[in-house]
């Protein structure tokens, strides 16, 4: 059976529509998958954004810090749990994520309340871009988010402009496995626009 890991940031609609269909088409096939950070303001450092996509790279710096305060309390699995309860608020409730909904997240998953401070501390900012760093080194190339890798070999998405149900997005697995698995398939892609449609 693959290992399947995507790397994410929590702030990319795109991202929660891929690791919806990822992690239901996963556990309706067995297949193991692991939610892992990575960071669209690291990979954006430096470069001029306007009002909406500066803001946007303000709350993935933010939320950067809050997801790696929340693994060096917790460990690895923590970040799936919290962007369950993080991402639901900003990407299908359209939460301005407020103080007390990032208190009432880090709540539901059992962590300390105290983390939401992280979120203004500069000191989290390593850790944040090594595991950005360790997205783009899987993919061996930049990309932004989310990057998708079975047993290690990785690719740029997939992206999606809705979330599959089963069976669809169990086929749609199904394919990306059998792609991964053929080492001379290197890219597939399509244009599309957005933002994705989000389901409750």
């Amino acid at each position: 059976m693959a290992d399947v890991d995507l790397y994410l940031d929590p702030v990319c609609p795109f991202s929660w529509v891929t690791a919806r269909w990822l992690l239901d088409a996963g556990e309706a096939t067995g297949t193991p998958v692991t939610l892992r950070q990575m960071s669209l303001a690291v990979l954006n450092e430096g470069q001029d954004t306007d009002g909406k996509q500066r803001r946007m790279m303000e709350r993935s710096t933010r939320l950067g810090r809050l997801f790696a305060a929340a693994v060096d309390e917790r460990g690895p699995e923590a970040f799936a749990a919290l962007y369950a309860s993080i991402g639901r608020r900003i990407h299908v409730d359209g939460d301005d994520l407020t103080a007390s909904a990032v208190r009432a997240a880090l709540a539901e998953n059992g962590l300390a309340q105290g983390l939401a401070e992280a979120q203004d501390d500069a000191g989290f900012d390593q850790a944040v871009k090594q595991a950005h760093e360790a997205s783009q080194d899987a993919l061996g190339d930049e990309a932004g988010s989310p990057i998708i890798a079975v047993d290690g070999r990785a690719f740029s998405g997939p992206v999606l402009t809705r979330t599959l149900k089963t069976p669809a997005g169990v086929r749609l697995l199904e394919a990306v496995l059998t792609m991964a698995a053929v080492p001379e398939f290197a890219a597939l892609q399509r244009p599309y626009e957005g933002p994705p449609t989000i389901e409750a």
